[in-house]
């Protein structure tokens, strides 16, 4: 994977082509529906806004990011839905302004994070790289919504590695957010990126093997499309059934897109 420097400027890119999206709506634009139920773009942007803030506070102030954890108990597995919704409330002027901030102060904060620094986080402590991966991961993915609530085409980027990268990482999460079992053995994934190049994952002799376009598998374990709409291929009965259940993102299972959804 890239260095930390690399990261940061591919999370910048990344929000700098959602804005392209969004700053350009007129205010009453920004209440439209996007495919995430009960979302409208304003919620989108919301969240991320929101989550960057909580990101920047756990690489500024770990005790504060732990504390507000702690406070908020089981309220912890709607927080972030009702923290969206608040931010949607505010004049898009305002909440773009809110989601500028947010993000560059995150850069600032994880520019200043010790080397080997693990940050606290809603699951695993993660180091500052892996924590603005996370946030490129999410970043696009919710981009995804606003573009196909616009009706927006969005191009394939080099930075699509660093999604799928972390979908091939969550592969275990994602059967064990279910209570089922990984398996013992790695799969090979290997898809191609936008440049023609190929990124591969895990043994090239894996009984185990998914293959095809990194965008397709990017939107598949951010449950941005339904399994039936990629072209990706599968070697494997646990491969198949892993793409029927991969999620690239924490927190509980999603409930994904229908199939057909887009065409």
């Amino acid at each position: 994977m890239a260095d930390l420097e690399a990261l940061l400027g591919d999370f910048a890119a990344e929000c700098g082509d959602l804005e392209s999206l969004v700053a350009p709506l007129a205010p009453a634009e920004w209440a439209r529906h996007t495919p995430a139920e009960g979302w409208t773009i304003a919620h989108q942007i919301g969240h991320l806004a929101w989550t960057d803030e909580v990101a920047t506070l756990a690489a500024a102030d770990a005790a504060r990011f732990t504390t507000l954890v702690t406070e908020a108990g089981p309220k912890a597995l709607t927080f972030v839905d009702e923290a969206a919704a608040e931010a949607a409330t505010a004049p898009p002027a305002e909440l773009l302004e809110r989601w500028r901030r947010g993000r560059t102060g995150l850069l600032d904060a994880l520019r200043a994070v010790p080397a080997g620094t693990k940050l606290p986080w809603f699951g695993p402590p993660m180091s500052a790289a892996s924590m603005i991966t996370a946030r490129i991961m999410e970043t696009w993915a919710h981009g995804q919504d606003v573009a196909d609530a616009l009706g927006a085409s969005r191009t394939p980027t080099a930075r699509l590695r660093n999604i799928a990268h972390i979908g091939v990482r969550t592969r275990n999460f994602a059967y064990q957010v279910r209570g089922e079992t990984p398996p013992a053995a790695e799969f090979r994934v290997q898809l191609d990126a936008p440049d023609g190049s190929v990124w591969t994952w895990g043994p090239d002799d894996a009984a185990q093997r998914i293959t095809g376009k990194a965008l397709d598998f990017c939107l598949l374990v951010t449950q941005r499309r339904h399994r039936a709409d990629l072209a990706l291929e599968t070697h494997g009965a646990d491969a198949e059934h892993w793409l029927s259940i991969a999620q690239a993102f924490a927190g509980p299972t999603g409930t994904g897109r229908k199939a057909g959804q887009f065409s």
